[in-house]
């Protein structure tokens, strides 16, 4: 038997990320998953699962099986959880090195493969042709055995996976899949709201500017605790917020402990009356 005319590593085809679905003719649109990325080799048992990085996945889901034949595609390994989503966090415990914990949660919290590309078909590699032959080929290859994502070339279709999934790739139904490039594809990550309590502020590296606002949430009983922080100030902000800031402050600062990735500056931080609320987009 010849060989799959791709062999691992391949690196999967990225995505651009966008605030918005692109609209036009040559777009599809799928659901996008809270999963690992994953590349598929099939030409015997067992198949060959690599991640995005190019290592090997089999060992940790020895319960994904794939229809018999000579082929290449790419997809989603996920782990449903009770409200139609993915569980990550199920997802990344099955990263272990007990082979005895790998198959009592591969029983426990099985996964699965959602396949959404075809790279390769027997002696032929697919990588030239457009989404849009590769889709329908996908379609052909073991239709009721393999796992699907769903496709829409419908915008207005696409809508309710931004508004309660993880979001939506977008893919150039003309475009040939390049490994490890961000061409052809899109994604249209979910955004949420929420209004948090700015309770303080860490230094940037620059003088005089704000690395980041940190962040909190009153609970149930009115008790505040702090979430998390901000990302993403641009430098004018940085410079701004350092005066603004300032009338709120307490007086009190402190440090987090030092690490291989952290500076003691990087870490300290500068307490703030409970009064501003900002709205923070996730």
């Amino acid at each position: 038997m010849t060989k799959l005319p791709l062999k691992p590593p391949v690196l999967p085809q990225l995505a651009r990320s966008k605030p918005d679905l692109p609209i036009g003719d040559q777009w599809s649109y799928e659901p996008k998953y809270d999963g690992f990325r994953a590349i598929v080799f099939v030409e015997g048992e067992p198949s060959m699962i690599q991640s995005r990085g190019g290592k090997s996945l089999g060992r940790y889901f020895p319960e994904l099986r794939f229809p018999k034949g000579r082929y290449v595609v790419d997809g989603e390994i996920v782990i449903d959880d009770p409200d139609g989503g993915q569980d990550f966090d199920a997802l990344q415990n099955r990263i272990h090195p007990a082979t005895s914990r790998i198959n009592m949660l591969a029983e426990q919290t099985p996964a699965h493969f959602v396949a959404f590309d075809l790279l390769a078909c027997g002696d032929e590699s697919w990588l030239e042709r457009p989404f849009s032959e590769r889709r329908a080929q996908l379609e052909a290859l073991a239709p009721g055995e393999l796992i699907l994502t769903p496709l829409t070339t419908a915008p207005d279709e696409a809508e309710p996976w931004l508004r309660s999934g993880e979001g939506v790739v977008a893919k150039d139904c003309n475009a040939p899949y390049r490994p490890g490039e961000r061409t052809g594809m899109m994604k249209i990550k979910r955004q949420r709201t929420i209004d948090a309590v700015v309770v303080g502020w860490r230094p940037g590296k620059e003088p005089d500017t704000v690395g980041s606002l940190i962040l909190g949430l009153y609970d149930d009983a009115g008790k505040l605790h702090v979430v998390g922080h901000s990302s993403g100030l641009k430098a004018a902000e940085k410079r701004a917020l350092v005066g603004k800031l300032a009338p709120y402050e307490t007086g009190e600062r402190g440090h987090g402990d030092p690490s291989r990735w952290q500076s003691e500056r990087e870490l300290e931080w500068i307490s703030l009356r409970p009064e501003l609320i900002v709205e923070v987009t996730f």
